[in-house]
Parts: structure tokens; sequence; C-alpha cells
């Protein structure tokens, strides 16, 4: 089998001088607060900032760039490549179909309705929707633009790279959300030949990795299932054009779990004042993590497309994961005073009190006492662990703690 063809300096440099007029600028930051946080120099590339809010607008825009006046496209996905379709087709001209998933974020679906798009809802996974918008483009004679697996597609994301290139001379490492895997694949294309000595780092879900296995198997691997809240990266299967790019661009992948990607959502938010979709915060959670190397290192934060009932449960569970929330049961004597008694220790403990439950039935205590649930707000995983301890040191009998 032929190797696929790798997109080249002048392939990308050729699509950021078509898209450039439409794109916004998204000037690398430094995250002074996020730094301390990693322990080391931190800079985001916030593509959140891009218009339709991530990446995907470049790749969309380069490969629309290319299509006769007046045809037809279709695309598929769970959200931020079929906004930056349906945004890119409106402003050169094009009817766009987009197939999402049934149970795509309705803010995203309506996002792309809004930027010009008809959606067709699909039964399944976002590799369901490519394999259905694919079909439907043969039977209609409309151009499928692929989410990533094209030439056109990863020079459009590689424009991130050049722009890295420029505004972080000093970089040591430079990591990279991945999904389909046309983001790390055109970054690494770009850095690669024009700066060589950046370490490339792609990140994927650890519930999704299959550019991991597919490198591992020298071939496009597709998994039997996927199991990630982020649903941008949620992907089954790779490329060969994208297995291609990185193995020839891409120094090495790495795998983040969910809890590690809530936990950086809540540091974006609170530390970079970013609202960020859990891929978006896949790199950033790499570095925290602790699993890449390099100082300075450039996390590229991909999008910032969240429907806001997943960003409340997430903000919440990332909040739970990094120790600022701590939920206990106390064992206490059923008896007037010692409800009041465990208040004022945890009150002298600084830990605030979100929740509590007296509980009589249905728990294993003594007739003559009662369990109480108690829901506090800690200021990280040392505090939770002091509470729990000075509890037990004043006498409660602290149990069920998660």
């Amino acid at each position: 089998m032929t190797a696929p063809a790798l997109v080249s300096l002048d392939d990308v440099r050729a699509a950021r001088e078509r898209i450039w007029p439409h794109l916004r600028e998204t000037p690398v930051e430094e995250g002074h607060a996020l730094s301390r946080l990693a322990g080391r120099r931190l800079l985001l590339k916030p593509e959140q900032r891009q218009r339709t809010g991530s990446f995907k607008f470049r790749g969309a825009l380069e490969f629309v760039s290319h299509l006769e006046p007046g045809v037809d496209v279709v695309a598929a996905s769970a959200g931020n490549h079929a906004q930056g379709v349906a945004l890119a087709s409106t402003l050169h001209g094009h009817r766009a179909t987009i197939f999402m998933p049934s149970d795509a974020a309705l803010p995203k679906v309506a996002a792309t309705r809004d930027y010009g798009a008809e959606v067709v809802a699909v039964e399944g996974g976002v590799d369901d929707c490519i394999a259905a918008a694919a079909d439907a483009a043969s039977e209609v004679g409309a151009v499928f633009v692929p989410p990533f697996a094209h030439p056109w597609v990863i020079a459009g994301q590689g424009t991130v790279g050049l722009e890295i290139a420029d505004e972080a001379p000093g970089i040591e490492t430079v990591v990279v959300p991945v999904g389909g895997g046309g983001l790390v694949a055109g970054i690494g294309a770009a850095l690669a030949r024009v700066r060589p000595d950046v370490h490339v780092v792609g990140v994927e879900a650890a519930g999704a990795a299959k550019l991991r296995a597919s490198l591992a198997a020298g071939r496009p691997v597709t998994l039997d299932r996927v199991e990630t809240f982020a649903d941008g990266i949620a992907l089954r299967s790779a490329s060969e054009i994208t297995l291609a790019h990185v193995d020839a661009f891409v120094d090495e992948v790495v795998t983040v779990t969910d809890e590690e990607m809530a936990i950086a959502i809540v540091a974006l938010a609170e530390r970079a004042k970013a609202v960020v979709e859990p891929a978006g915060a896949a790199a950033v959670a790499a570095v925290i993590a602790g699993k890449v190397t390099g100082d300075p290192v450039l996390a590229v934060v991909s999008g910032g497309n969240v429907d806001p009932l997943l960003l409340g449960r997430v903000l919440t569970h990332g909040m739970a994961a990094a120790g600022r929330f701590l939920a206990i049961e106390v064992v206490l004597p059923d008896r007037p005073g010692s409800l009041a008694g465990l208040a004022r220790e945890v009150a002298q403990l600084r830990a605030n009190v979100l929740y509590v439950s007296h509980r009589r039935v249905g728990v294993d205590v003594g007739v003559d006492s009662v369990a109480v649930e108690l829901h506090l707000e800690t200021r990280d995983d040392d505090h939770a662990d002091a509470v729990v301890a000075a509890l037990a040191r004043s006498g409660f009998e602290v149990r069920g703690r998660r």
C-alpha cells in the first residue's frame, strides 16, 4: 500500500494566506497562575477564542476554499467541525448539511444551524455520523468535508503551528489534544520544518486512545468502544493520513483521564478565566498531571464549545477531584448538642459546610447513634486530609469518605 503524501511547509503557508482574512487572532499567552500550578512556565494557545469556538474552523475553511462555486457540502461532527464547516460554507456561498449524533449537545446543534447549515441527527457516535455523511454525499453528488483525514484540512490546522513558531520562539514542548489527529498532524508538520528542536506531544483521552493503539500496531486501529466525556476527541478510529503525519512529526502520544481533564477545566476557569470544553483542556491536563516534559511548555487549548449543563457537572467533578469538596459520614451520639459540637469543630478547621443530613435508617449505627452526612468545601487535598485527621483526633468516628 502506498504511504499517504505528507503535507509540506508550502502547503501550510499557502493555507495561511488563503484563510487568514477570515480568522480571529489567538495570540499565545502566558498562564502565570497555571504555571505555578504546573511547576513550570506554561503558555497557552487559546483556540477556544477562534471563530466558531475552536481550531476546526481553520481546516474547514481551507478545505472549502478549494471547492468550485455553488457545490453542496456534507460533513459529520459532534459539534466543532460542524460549526467550522457551516460557517466556512456560508462565507463561500455553499449549502451545507451536517450529520451530528442524536445526543449531541443542543448548543452545538443550534450554533451549527445558526451558521447556516442543515443538521441531520444520527443514532450513534461521531464515527457513525462520518459514515452516514460520506454515504449521503456520494448519493447526492455533494462534497464530503472530512473532519481530519485530508491534506487540505491538515494544512489548515497546521497554521496553528506556524503561529506558535512566531509567537513562542523559546518554547521547548508543544502539547496538542488529539481526536482524529488532524490538529496534531498539522502542527507537527509545520513545526518539524520551522522549529525542529520543539518536542511535539499529542494527548488522547485514556478511554479513546486509538492513535496510541494504531502507532503500536503500525496501522490504523478501530477501538471496540470509547469511554470518555470529551466528545470532541471520542473517536474509535484513526486514519492512514493522520497516522502517517503523527509517525513522521510527533514525538510522543500520552493519555489523560476524564478526571484529569475535569481538574484542568477547573484550573482554566479559575486561573486563566477561560471556559473550555473537555477535549480543549486535554493538553493542559497532561501538563498539570506531569505527563510531559519541557520548560517552557505550550498547551494548545483547542476549543470552548461546552454545553452549560455538562460544564456544571464537570466543574463539580473537577473540584471534587482536586480536593475542593469533601464528603464524609460521621457517627454521633443521638443527643442534643452533638451536631453543634461537630459544626464548631468543622468551623475551627476552616471548612465550609455545603450540605448536612441526619440518617438513622439504612445505616449501620447503634440505636443511640446517628450518621451525619457532611459535604464540605475545602481548599485542596491537603486541607481535606487535615480535616479528616483532626476530626478523628477530636474523637469523632469518621467513615465513608469520598
